[in-house]
């Protein structure tokens, strides 16, 4: 007969945790789970820094700045008035936004523009009104400063003669309002058209100096409209033009409002009819 198998090992003691029989046993337990675990080996973190962050494709980056650029004009838009069906809805809007009696000044006091002339602004685009009391006036405004390099000399517009028989002075050099969409160079050549092409023909004889482009922007109580503060968006350009008078000389207003449909409305508008210019010195501005 065989012998029976022997019996299989004990567990050593060392892997078993007994149980324990009293309270200062069960703490002994207790720190020793603690001090097992603790002592672990932990898994790799999962985290990563947020600037290790990429967006997964340029296209990303582009839409959110879009929907940024959007926010901002959503927020401008919020601040323009709305576009006024006639010159009458724009006064019954801007009387109680404005003083009375700066308000009623327009197209009375010598040298200003009326409500007419406004309405026409923003109808074509030129101005943008905020929404406030009073109201800020916006327009973006080329200047051209017509050099004489071989005499030091640049060209301004001394004075005006108006619609309504004022005369309006103006020591500065042409400038005219900028249409939406405009460019800085085509907007230089209409207003070189409009003030000088009764003299002048521009093609051909106009040469801008490169180089020479500067934006500035300026806040100031508009001129035309006593009481109506403005924010003026100026691009200066030097340009040089061939076959212009070397003496002072005048010129007629070709079409300051001769583009638009609302001829209506044009005739209640004070308009510039004649243009005066000299020469001064270049330092002299």
């Amino acid at each position: 007969m065989s012998a029976a198998p022997p019996p299989p090992p004990s567990p050593s003691s060392a892997h078993l945790i007994k149980k324990p029989d009293s309270l200062p046993d069960a703490i002994f337990t207790a720190l020793s789970l603690f001090v097992i675990f603790s002592t672990s080996p932990k898994p790799a973190s999962l985290s990563f820094p947020l600037t290790n962050i990429k967006f997964s494709s340029p296209l990303s980056q582009r839409k959110i700045q879009k929907m940024s650029s959007r926010t901002t004009q959503s927020r401008n838009s919020q601040r323009l008035v709305p576009v006024f069906s006639t010159p009458q809805s724009l006064s019954d809007w801007l009387k109680p936004r404005m003083s009375a009696d700066l308000f009623g000044a327009w197209g009375i006091k010598p040298g200003t523009k009326n409500v007419h002339n406004l309405w026409l602004e923003i109808t074509e685009g030129e101005t943008f009104l905020a929404d406030s009391s009073p109201p800020v006036r916006t327009v973006e405004v080329v200047i051209v400063r017509i050099i004489r390099s071989d005499k030091n000399k640049i060209l301004i517009e001394s004075h005006q003669e108006l619609s309504n028989g004022v005369v309006r002075d103006r020591h500065r050099p042409l400038s005219e309002k900028m249409k939406p969409g405009e460019s800085v160079e085509a907007a230089v050549y209409r207003a070189l058209r409009e003030e000088l092409g009764s003299i002048l023909k521009i093609e051909g004889n106009v040469k801008i100096i490169p180089g020479s482009y500067v934006k500035k922007v300026e806040e100031r109580v508009s001129a035309s409209y006593p009481g109506l503060p403005a924010c003026y968006v100026l691009h200066k350009v030097d340009t040089e033009v061939e076959g212009l008078p070397e003496d002072d000389f005048c010129t007629e207003e070709t079409s300051e409002y001769g583009g638009l449909d609302q001829t209506s409305w044009v005739d209640f508008a004070v308009s510039c009819k004649k243009h005066y210019w000299k020469w001064v010195n270049y330092d002299s501005l």
